[in-house]
């Protein structure tokens, strides 16, 4: 089927469990979907949810944060502050109609390169059962909308400069 949803995940990966779990399901040959695009930040505690949201609103359907276990992180507790603000972003999501599902937060060590890639396979099956993120079309509806209103401005600023601009024919009732 050439025309089966591929989900676009952003994957914000903690450099020093999961990026590494990632090299190595890389290295040992592990076979998942290329679906993940990922982020490297130096622990998962720095996750900002705006920064999930921005990813939503730039076209992700899903986003993956994933790091150290709890009780392993390199920073003492950054795990425990993402896992609490991914819990509270996933209640913000789900009030504004977005299901919690598309986001989700995992932990997987250095070791754990085959780990990484069932994670991986699974976030992209529960998204395709999902399909596309309806944020994009609203995204999209925005847009459009921006656009239109950017050609009035441009229009205005011709006005007020004295320009010569073109008027629209009257409709005859």
């Amino acid at each position: 089927m050439a025309d089966e949803f591929e989900p676009k995940i952003l994957g914000i990966l903690c450099n020093w469990c999961t990026y590494a779990g990632a090299d190595l399901a890389g290295v040992s040959r592990a076979q998942y979907p290329p679906n993940v695009r990922v982020v490297r930040i130096m622990c998962t505690g720095r996750v900002d949810p705006a920064f999930i949201m921005e990813a939503f609103s730039l076209g992700a359907d899903a986003v993956l944060v994933s790091g150290c276990h709890i009780g392993d992180c390199h920073y003492i507790a950054g795990n425990y502050k993402a896992r609490r603000r991914i819990a509270l972003t996933r209640k913000v999501m789900e009030e504004m109609g977005l299901d919690g599902k598309r986001l989700k937060m995992t932990f997987v060590s250095a070791s754990e390169g085959a780990l990484w890639a069932e994670v991986v396979k699974n976030m992209v099956n529960d998204i395709k059962k999902l399909g596309p993120s309806p944020v994009q079309k609203k995204v999209a509806a925005a847009a459009h909308g921006a656009a239109a209103a950017d050609d009035d401005l441009a229009e205005l600023s011709k006005i007020s400069a004295g320009k010569k601009v073109e008027a629209a024919p009257l409709q005859k009732q």
